[in-house]
């Protein structure tokens, strides 16, 4: 927290020039921001390794009991099945019978164990899939505030919806098709490198959407005068800008912190007919490692 609060009083100092053109590429301006960087500690959000092997969780949680995507499907209706996502991500894709209750809640415990006063059934928490370990960590907070009969299903919703797409629902309808899904080369080819989405940046008029959480902004803007900062759950912001650009025939240049949330924000932007979209690959963490490699 120390190095964060002395991070902040620089962001204020360096905002306005922390950004500029040099042939078409947003660049940070000296090794002051590269300290600057450091001191508030965002150099070093390199994206950990999750271990290895199907299930990694497993390693690192070995106190989690889990339960298998088979397992789950012929007890669905005997369990209550907690999706601890974001409100976003549940909204988006989520197992057709599950309610959800965010790990990252303040008021996750309190909300877990008034379920489990108004239900005897044993809980079974799931997130995106086998290397996420939001199921594993909502577990875990369960075991040690002493609500019991909590399992994790760590084998997350993208497997669910790919072997039972008839209990999945997508953006609250019934999936039925699993070819509905976005495949990953199709969400490549929405994709830019850091480098070239500063290039399109420079050279188009397309709409630059921030769409980082308010814990993972820090104060910190990139492109300063040329992007909107919307949250993923307001969906009458992002709207307007989403009409703007179909009215403007602009692009959405779109970036979040790990390249991770945008995937979910891929099928609101196809819902809505918009074809000219592209997320920053790797999202902020990557742009900042690129930075320290030119410089």
């Amino acid at each position: 927290m120390a190095r964060m609060q002395a991070g902040e009083g620089l962001i204020q100092q360096t905002v306005n020039v922390m950004v500029s053109l040099n042939r078409g590429k947003f660049r940070m301006i000296g090794m002051a921001f590269v300290a600057l960087i450091a001191a508030i500690g965002l150099s070093g959000h390199a994206m950990a390794a999750e271990g290895q092997g199907d299930f990694p969780g497993r390693k690192l949680y070995p106190e989690i009991s889990h339960i298998s995507i088979e397992q789950l499907h012929g007890r669905q209706n005997d369990v209550v099945i907690v999706d601890v996502r974001s409100a976003y991500e549940y909204q988006t894709l989520r197992i057709a019978n599950a309610i959800n209750i965010s790990v990252a809640d303040a008021n996750f415990i309190e909300q877990m164990q008034a379920l489990r006063k108004q239900d005897p059934r044993q809980i079974v928490v799931y997130c995106n899939g086998k290397t996420c370990m939001k199921s594993y960590k909502a577990a875990r907070k369960c075991q040690l505030e002493g609500i019991e009969d909590v399992l994790a299903y760590d084998a997350g919703v993208m497997d669910w919806a790919q072997k039972y797409p008839a209990d999945t629902l997508l953006l609250d309808v019934k999936l039925n098709d699993p070819s509905k899904l976005i495949s990953k080369a199709h969400f490549k080819k929405h994709t830019l490198t850091p480098d070239d989405f500063g290039e399109r940046l420079a050279s188009t008029d397309d709409i630059v959407l921030d769409v980082r959480d308010r814990f993972q902004r820090e104060g910190l803007s990139i492109f300063v005068g040329r992007e909107y900062r919307v949250y993923l759950d307001d969906t009458k912001k992002l709207d307007r800008y989403i009409n703007k650009a179909i009215r403007e025939n602009k692009g959405l240049l779109v970036y979040d912190a790990a390249g991770k949330q945008v995937r979910w924000l891929q099928y609101y932007l196809e819902s809505k007919g918009i074809k000219n979209y592209y997320f920053m690959d790797g999202g902020i963490h990557a742009y900042y490692k690129q930075i320290e490699k030119d410089l």
